[in-house]
């Protein structure tokens, strides 16, 4: 078994994610200033703690649904590509683009490779 399809790799992830839900309520002034530099409207800000939530759902799935955590990586990829593509639109290139940008291949790899079954 890999870090690619370990299962704590997945609940690390969680993790991660579960984090970043209650770190996006308000939001903290971090992540304040990262929405602001790329121009998210206040209007869908609210929405990111739901989607790091139910990512990090998605991931513990992993122990009983390995699909749902497959499909939770493939919609992750999907996020971390708009997110990708609005530093750029900006020229915004901070380390928020390059985190972004692992996060990106991160999810993308797993995706391919998918959780054990």
């Amino acid at each position: 078994m890999t870090v690619m399809t370990s299962k704590k790799t997945y609940a690390a992830l969680a993790a991660f994610h579960a984090v970043d839900a209650v770190a996006s309520i308000g939001p903290i002034a971090p992540i304040k200033k990262s929405l602001d530099d790329v121009g998210l409207p206040e209007d869908v800000r609210p929405v990111l703690p739901v989607v790091h939530a139910a990512a990090a759902v998605g991931l513990l799935s992993v122990f009983r649904f390995p699909w749902l955590a497959r499909l939770t990586t493939f919609m992750l990829t999907v996020y971390f590509v708009l997110a990708v593509g609005s530093h750029v639109r900006v020229r915004d290139w901070s380390p928020n683009l390059v985190a972004a940008s692992s996060l990106l291949a991160f999810y993308g790899a797993l995706t391919v490779k998918g959780p054990p079954r």
